[in-house]
């Protein structure tokens, strides 16, 4: 007889819909909106592994608003997404590091939320062959389908979803409703579905590798320097021992490590960019939602990310994420010494 245990697979789809079951109150709109990122992240999936067979490699010949040279994929994926999110009919607005500005969606096919995503995140590594990936992030709009662009800029805190799909040796979807509860799930390129492979997703409180630019370190602030200097050289009094360096330069791949190993993902504020790098609705807020989720913390330095209000649909902010001691060491570091954020920084 047939094991019952090796056939009774746990899918994307399936996995949403227990959820919606589970709350008798829900009305299937986050269900669809979901279907229409799987659409997306299965699209742009597609799309990098034949890259380079389809000339989709190279750059496009725009900027986009944040001043960077677009990838052909960057356009084809914001395209895709765009297109697979507005067809839901669950949105009203959308939020791309692509798109200068919001994207309004048709008065006929609006929807209570908006979603907020970068359709490629780490496209500059496309043409080395490193994983790059897709950021989202979920919110439910007080006025539903007829919100304004004003009930975009809220603190991360009323995030309803968010998660990110990592295309490398394998299709990577990991996604949280909140709960405490961080799923990850595998693209079963046969079956055309996403698996759960890792569930319940839980980061260690303490780990032994940090994630960071370090070719930066010439800019960074005091506290910044005092904390990494002391994961790097720890005094012979406490006992531990150095952590490890690695770094890909790709969020989502550096970020995935650090969920499923433990350890510090970080892009600080530095002396050319006071106000971090990283963007506030679009990568920081899923992110740190993803991270505190599965048990561990995400800061600015002196402040939880999530408490966070953007005032610009592209704001940035600097981020320190990963397992709830190495984060508090992060922000004791800050507590003691002299900082950008606070001004204290010469």
């Amino acid at each position: 007889m047939t094991d019952h245990h090796k056939t009774n697979i746990m899918t994307l789809t399936r996995y949403v819909l227990e959820q919606q079951r589970d709350h008798p109150d829900a009305t299937g709109d986050l269900t669809i909106a979901m279907n229409g990122v799987q659409v997306g992240c299965k699209f742009v999936e597609t799309c990098v592994r034949k890259a380079r067979l389809v000339n989709l490699v190279g750059l496009a010949g725009n900027t986009n608003v944040q001043g960077e040279d677009q990838k052909k994929l960057d356009v084809l994926s914001n395209e895709m997404f765009v297109n697979a999110l507005m067809a839901s009919g669950k949105f009203s607005f959308m939020v791309s590091e692509e798109v200068d500005d919001i994207v309004v969606v048709p008065e006929e096919l609006r929807g209570k939320y908006c979603i907020t995503f970068d359709p490629l995140d780490g496209s500059s590594n496309i043409d080395a062959g490193v994983n790059v990936g897709t950021i989202f992030g979920i919110w439910r709009l007080p006025s539903g389908a007829n919100a304004t662009v004003d009930e975009i800029l809220v603190p991360g805190s009323e995030i309803v979803a968010g998660g990110y799909c990592m295309y490398g040796s394998s299709c990577n979807l990991v996604l949280t409703f909140g709960n405490n509860r961080v799923e990850g799930f595998t693209l079963d390129p046969a079956l055309g579905e996403f698996i759960l492979t890792h569930p319940n997703i839980r980061i260690p409180p303490r780990g032994k590798i940090y994630s960071v630019n370090e070719g930066n370190s010439l800019y960074w602030d005091d506290a910044t320097k005092a904390y990494f200097d002391g994961i790097k050289f720890p005094s012979p009094e406490s006992g531990r021992k150095p952590y490890s360096a690695r770094y890909i330069g790709s969020m989502v791949a550096d970020v995935h490590r650090t969920l499923l190993y433990g350890g510090v993902f970080a892009y600080p504020s530095d002396r050319k960019s006071r106000s971090g790098k990283l963007r506030i609705l679009y990568e920081s807020f899923p992110m740190a939602f993803i991270t505190e989720q599965a048990g561990g913390k995400a800061t600015t330095g002196i402040k939880r990310v999530l408490d966070l209000v953007p005032k610009h649909i592209h704001d940035r902010c600097p981020i320190f994420l990963g397992g709830a001691d190495d984060i508090a060491d992060v922000e004791a570091a800050f507590a003691s010494n002299s900082n950008w954020l606070n001004g204290s920084q010469k």
